[in-house]
């Protein structure tokens, strides 16, 4: 067996080989002390996609994939514990890395936790406070069985002391998201993405919805882009659709009437430089996603994110985000904002591209700890 220290990072979801690449860069950096497999439950998959996704993000290609593919939220997880299992058994981690909130983040740790390996959740502490999302149950109680808390930001560092969370499991690493979007940012603007759709810099909309709550029922659905609707009279919008989401808008008379006024662009699924580039130039971004909230505080992009809670209050006090709701006087009510008043935006403290470098110093074998005194100090400043 390796003597080095094993480190067993899990992604699910597209939005996790985000957060995982800038931890593996990191890993791969350190490997006279890590060793570290990448493994994929294949929880969301598209081959296509898949590939340009991890040739951007310059990701290795994960070394087991589970397959699983998509089911009800009681199969899925059920699946991923079973197929899981045996890899655990068989590369005999010191820990498990777990990102998010998907049905994949809770399966693994709870594997790992019942098999008495450690796990490391990132991403740790943030709250909706709203049961009725599923991630809030993934969030919560993977939170519970962890040994090390990574937290993007300060209202995650609360949240986990109202739980009860003893102090020695809880470190503010930072955002690797941002380490993401910061090592990739130029790469992205160089192509030129909203100018090969025609595009002007700051004269069109994005838009990104694939939460249940919003796509899935129709009249809910159609009250949404009625409002939509009428900020695409101001601009274009682009929309980028989810998979899960085109279903439903083939079925909509508000989206058919947008497409055919030509005021609403629906575009296939982006590479992640695509669409970061296509957001970095955007006069606003409509979102239903936890990630595009935070993209766009970094970016300065004024943000309405249609939903009633956000687990990412940062970009409320820090940033340009502005929680709309899901009814149309309210997101009408938060455009008019955004046209009329000009938000400066702050960057969250340690969003500033070193989040993984933080957690790997944490993750470090105790005989070779080097945790430097600038990251030490920080993460001791919140206890």
């Amino acid at each position: 067996m390796s003597s080095k220290y094993r480190v067993l990072l899990v992604a699910g979801a597209r939005p996790n080989f985000m957060k995982i690449a800038p931890i593996a860069r990191e890993l791969e950096r350190r490997r006279s002390l890590f060793e570290s497999i990448l493994v994929h439950t294949g929880q969301h998959y598209d081959a296509a996609m898949s590939r340009i996704f991890f040739d951007q993000l310059g990701l290795p290609r994960p070394a087991i994939d589970l397959e699983v593919g998509s089911d009800t939220h009681a199969r899925q997880t059920a699946a991923i514990m079973t197929a899981f299992e045996p890899v655990l058994l068989e590369w005999k981690p010191d820990v498990v890395l777990v990102v998010g909130d998907v049905n994949s983040t809770i399966a693994c740790a709870l594997v790992a936790s019942k098999r008495r390996v450690r796990v490391a959740h990132v991403e740790a502490g943030l709250r909706s406070f709203d049961r009725d999302m599923p991630e809030e149950i993934n969030r919560v109680l993977t939170d519970q069985i962890s040994d090390l808390l990574f937290v993007t930001e300060s209202s995650g560092v609360e949240n986990l002391r109202r739980e009860g969370i003893s102090e020695d499991r809880i470190f503010l690493v930072g955002n690797v998201m941002i380490d993401t979007l910061l090592a990739h940012r130029d790469a992205a603007l160089a192509l030129g993405t909203p100018a090969r759709m025609g595009l002007q810099p700051g004269q069109y909309g994005v838009i990104t919805l694939h939460r249940p709550s919003n796509v899935d029922d129709p009249r809910a659905l159609d009250e949404l882009f009625g409002a939509i609707g009428e900020i695409s009279r101001d601009l274009p919008l682009v929309f980028p659709v989810h998979p899960r989401t085109r279903a439903s808008l083939s079925r909509s008379p508000a989206v058919s009437r947008l497409c055919d006024d030509a005021r609403l662009h629906l575009s296939d699924p982006m590479g992640y430089l695509e669409f970061l580039g296509l957001v970095a130039e955007s006069a606003v971004v409509l979102t239903d996603s936890g990630g595009v909230q935070e993209e766009t505080t970094v970016l300065g992009v004024p943000c309405l994110t249609l939903r009633t809670s956000t687990e990412r209050p940062a970009t409320i006090t820090h940033g340009t985000n502005l929680l709309a709701g899901v009814r149309p006087a309210g997101i009408l009510e938060a455009w008019r904002t955004v046209k009329t008043t000009r938000r400066i935006a702050r960057v969250p403290p340690l969003w500033d591209g070193k989040a993984a470098e933080r957690i790997i110093a944490i993750l470090e074998p105790e005989p070779h700890r080097t945790v430097n005194a600038a990251a030490a100090e920080r993460t001791d400043a919140v206890r």
